[in-house]
């Protein structure tokens, strides 16, 4: 089942008479703006972590000039992404 604007966007496809859009790149850019504060929201989420792993988190975040948070958020992404890599000494 298709959601009314998905119907919109057939109609509109399969028209004879596409519409023109007005002030297309100032249309472009809402619509870029639109998708970044969809995929760049942040969401809280509560975990519960060893209080020692806090603390070393604090420490490493200290010696890099940025909150702890900001550097669990950081390890998190690029593991994710897969830009966390492991040190082999």
């Amino acid at each position: 089942m298709y959601t009314k604007e998905e119907l919109e966007i057939v109609d509109y496809i399969e028209s004879k008479q596409p519409e023109s859009v007005v002030n297309v790149n100032q249309k472009i850019e809402h619509l870029k703006l639109a998708v970044t504060k969809k995929y760049n929201k942040r969401k809280a989420i509560n975990i519960k972590v060893l209080e020692s792993d806090i603390e070393r988190f604090k420490v490493k975040a200290l010696s890099e000039g940025m909150p702890y948070q900001t550097l669990i958020n950081s390890i998190l992404h690029k593991y994710i992404t897969g830009q966390l890599v492991e040190k082999h000494l």
